[in-house]
């Protein structure tokens, strides 16, 4: 019986503490939960909005005449042997051309050229164009790709980073699974996504509990975008929360559990008098 009475605080203490997690708020993990399965959607996402300053571009021409490109390849200095092509000891490695604060790049032999705000496809064919009108290269083919796509993924994610993509398509899915995923705190219903372009900086919202999120602007995410998940509420209830809270609990059960004791042993005591 002695031992039974011991045990009362410590039996109070832990169905106390059962009682609190039985009463906190399930957490909502499920993605896009209420998308119909099997049915097709039509995709209105824009994935690029075009060249920006600070872009790194990589930009290659192409010609059955290989001599005719060499002066236009900044990935290496060729040099046409035999109708084929082999490296020169002293060409460069690929540099990129960086696009400038006023938007332009410097082509070989074309000069300054204004790019942001052309798509890639766009200014591939304005070279071809210029390159074949001012008679440079009679079958000129450009390719035109992003050296540098990044994006930023801060805040309740396993691996907070910075994701260096290749191409420009990236789906905020795809970067959140470059990370780790969101932890099990992380507020799935209202991610940040920061954009800055042509020198406006915009602040959205995605659900990713929602269909909705393929509709977004910020679906596919931009080059330099910033995705930020916020803690939920258990969260920032836990931080805000004094660290010594535990310490607190834990001496207040022993001296509950002192108190309790002292007066049994008082009350059995009593009777043996």
């Amino acid at each position: 019986m002695r031992n039974h009475y011991k045990k009362l605080p410590l039996i109070a203490a832990a169905m106390g503490m059962l009682m609190l997690a039985s009463c906190s708020e399930p957490l909502e993990i499920a993605y896009i939960k209420d998308a119909p399965r099997d049915v097709e959607m039509e995709q209105s996402g824009q994935f690029s909005k075009g060249i920006q300053t600070n872009d790194l571009l990589y930009i290659y021409v192409e010609s059955r005449a290989p001599e005719a490109t060499v002066r236009f390849n900044q990935e290496t200095n060729k040099i046409a042997v035999d109708g084929g092509v082999v490296m020169n000891p002293g060409s460069s490695a690929v540099t990129g051309y960086l696009v400038s604060n006023e938007g332009d790049i410097i082509f070989p032999v074309l000069g300054k050229i204004h790019v942001v705000g052309k798509t890639h496809a766009q200014l591939a064919a304005e070279l071809e164009q210029r390159l074949v009108g001012e008679g440079h290269i009679l079958d000129a083919v450009v390719t035109v790709k992003l050296m540098n796509f990044k994006v930023s993924v801060l805040g309740d994610v396993v691996r907070p980073g910075v994701i260096q993509a290749t191409g420009e398509r990236l789906t905020i899915f795809e970067a959140l699974s470059m990370v780790g995923d969101l932890t099990i705190y992380g507020q799935r219903t209202n991610v940040t996504v920061i954009r800055e372009e042509n020198g406006t900086r915009t602040v959205g919202e995605v659900d990713l509990t929602s269909k909705d999120v393929f509709n977004s602007p910020f679906y596919y995410l931009h080059q330099n975008d910033v995705v930020y998940v916020e803690p939920n509420m258990k969260k920032k209830k836990s931080a805000e929360r004094d660290p010594m809270t535990l310490s607190y609990i834990s001496s207040v059960v022993s001296i509950v559990s002192l108190l309790t004791s002292a007066f049994y042993y008082y009350v059995m005591a009593s009777k043996l008098k």
